[in-house]
């Protein structure tokens, strides 16, 4: 079966994702637009999106035209015909053409259940995930998708999209946040979560963890063992209420103590918080113990005047290197860090000025599925990945590296 995937504002992230979830359990077919088509057996596309944190809807591809103007109505009167409930809209992603006359065709020449079809009108060529879920377009309905590729289109329907009210509630909603500090969103959080690879058995750890984005998005993922600290106690006291709010919001069953690797049920969940300064953490963990470590250090100033870029980066970069010698330490051999370093943006870039093969890391290459043309992807000059959005002065280089 064929799927197509509609990726977030930072495809190459999304593509990263995907790639590192689903692996060689799919054939990577065409990336066009900011869409990733791929053939696979059978894929649980509710689960599965759910768990991504870069992939704004799924669908299923039910084939190709060649010619949007002559030969989408047929292919939309086959969707429409195939649905159990009398409405659609239609998204069409890389080029323009106004499907406004053929949907009020198709509303009076079909009948979906004895009813004329109504259709969804938006003042954007796509419809976004708010407006498929509000008007339950997955759920009996019909989203069809149109996707320009090169000669080609590929056309099929919407089976999923991100769970926006989730992942709100999961930023906003928490009893405790600190803006002061930056807030790690959670979909980038699940996101960086995702590049680990790791195994859900495994011990994951988050030295920086702040108010506990990653913790709790790791809880939600699956994984069975956590740790998290901060050298701040404001933070570990954030993280508790913010896990206690998770637990109610999502009646989860987990562990928050100590006992990490004591707990004879291996389905049980455990979360351990300490307050610990990161230089002292391999004092703290025993070395060659940690399957994947996700986190999110202290990114900087986040404000103009604040500090010039080029002496904020090198400060942090001695930060970084230590924390680097750290994880090193108490990463297993395979083991894989995906971590957030700051790009200070003013008039050019400014990165830090790392070398993770000073501990013995590496960067961990070929992030991208398939041999498409990503040229119009951005990358950082050492091939890492970027978040953020313009205007932001501090954006996110995503760094995933390997002992």
């Amino acid at each position: 079966m064929k799927y197509f995937f509609v990726l977030g504002n930072h495809p190459e992230l999304s593509l990263a994702e995907i790639y590192s979830i689903l692996g060689n359990q799919a054939k990577y077919l065409s990336f066009a637009h900011g869409i990733l088509i791929v053939e696979a057996e059978n894929l649980d596309v509710q689960n599965l999106i759910n768990g991504l944190g870069g992939t704004i809807k799924i669908g299923q591809v039910l084939g190709q035209i060649k010619n949007i103007a002559t030969e989408s109505k047929a292919a939309l009167a086959e969707m429409l015909q195939a649905a159990e409930k009398p409405l659609f809209g239609v998204s069409l992603y890389g080029a323009k053409y106004n499907f406004l006359p053929l949907a009020l065709t198709l509303k009076k020449e079909l009948k979906i259940n004895d009813r004329a079809p109504r259709f969804v009108v938006s003042r954007e060529p796509v419809l976004s995930s708010v407006v498929v879920e509000q008007n339950k377009l997955t759920k009996g309905g019909l989203e069809a998708v149109f996707i320009k590729d090169g000669s080609i289109y590929w056309y099929g329907k919407t089976l999923a999209v991100q769970p926006f009210k989730d992942l709100s509630a999961r930023d906003y909603g928490r009893p405790s946040r600190d803006d002061a500090s930056g807030m790690l969103p959670p979909k980038l959080a699940r996101l960086m979560i995702n590049l680990a690879g790791a195994d859900k058995q495994e011990l994951l750890i988050d030295p920086f963890c702040g108010s506990g984005t990653i913790l709790s998005e790791a809880l939600l993922a699956g994984f069975t063992k956590i740790w998290g600290s901060d050298i701040s106690q404001k933070a570990i006291g954030d993280a508790q209420n913010n896990l206690a709010w998770l637990k109610r919001h999502y009646n989860l069953d987990f562990a928050s103590d100590s006992a990490i690797e004591t707990h004879g049920n291996a389905s049980l969940q455990n979360v351990q918080l300490k307050i610990c300064d990161v230089t002292k953490l391999s004092s703290v963990i025993k070395p060659n113990s940690i399957g994947a470590v996700v986190t999110e250090p202290y990114l900087g100033p986040q404000q103009a005047g604040k500090l010039e870029p080029k002496e904020a980066a090198k400060n942090l970069s001695n930060l970084y290197s230590e924390t680097l010698k750290q994880l090193a330490r108490i990463l297993k051999p395979g083991g894989r860090i995906v971590m957030a370093w700051p790009v200070f943006i003013l008039r050019k870039a400014v990165y830090l000025n790392i070398t993770p093969e000073n501990f013995g890391l590496r960067q961990v290459q070929n992030l991208l599925p398939g041999n498409f043309k990503y040229n119009d992807l951005q990358f950082t000059p050492r091939q890492t990945l970027l978040y953020g959005r313009q205007g932001q002065r501090v954006w996110r280089e995503i760094v995933i590296l390997e002992k």
